[in-house]
């Protein structure tokens, strides 16, 4: 659950559901964690929620989405379809912040290895990041002079890459570090033969 503000900052994010998790569910936990929406005011919200005094939903049944009343499809014909569009115009916000969050952090849109309760993090740490970028009227560079929270000593250089073909052995390689398999040895003389001698190719 996601709330922004016209100005595409995130006021408002909870992380950590799974995707069967229902918007009323959602919805139930954040009002009871603090979540609430400023009196005499109201948030837009798709057709996954209910009507209430604080949540402006479209009508079901009528058309809504922008591509519904584009060219050649007719002007709305009535006050809800009129209502419809302008909800939609408006609440095309979110759309527009949460793509371009996702742009300028990718880790958003793929899957990682972190442990679970890291990975709910990474969105909320991205919409602070992001309303901060925003704040800077989108220039990031004071992130080049934040001070270093790893001290020097104890940075590692990272590889330049593998060789294709070993990826998957590698990748075996560091979950079998972390769990201390006997093996492990074993798949280091295998990586270490084969990029000795790296594999070739014939037509």
């Amino acid at each position: 659950m996601v709330v922004c503000d016209f100005e595409l900052n995130f006021t408002f994010i909870s992380c950590g559901w799974e995707g069967s998790a229902t918007d009323a569910k959602v919805l139930r936990s954040a009002l009871n964690s603090g979540f609430h929406v400023p009196p005499g005011k109201f948030y837009l919200v798709d057709g996954g929620y209910a009507n209430t005094p604080y949540l402006l939903a479209p009508y079901h049944g009528v058309r809504y989405h922008l591509k519904e009343f584009a060219r050649g499809r007719g002007r709305p014909q009535n006050q809800r379809e009129l209502l419809n569009l302008w909800h939609a115009v408006l609440r095309n916000h979110i759309k527009r912040g949460l793509g371009i969050l996702k742009k300028r952090f990718p880790i958003l849109k793929v899957g990682t290895h972190h442990r679970i309760e890291n990975q709910v993090k990474l969105p909320a740490t991205a919409a602070i990041l992001h309303n901060i970028i925003r704040s800077e009227k989108g220039d990031e560079r004071w992130l080049d002079n934040q001070p270093n929270n790893i001290p020097v000593m104890n940075f590692v250089d990272l590889p330049d890459g593998d060789i294709p073909q070993n990826h998957q052995i590698n990748h075996e390689v560091t979950m079998m570090t972390a769990r201390g398999s006997p093996r492990l040895s074993l798949l280091k003389k295998v990586i270490e033969r084969d990029r000795a001698s790296p594999p070739t190719s014939s037509v």
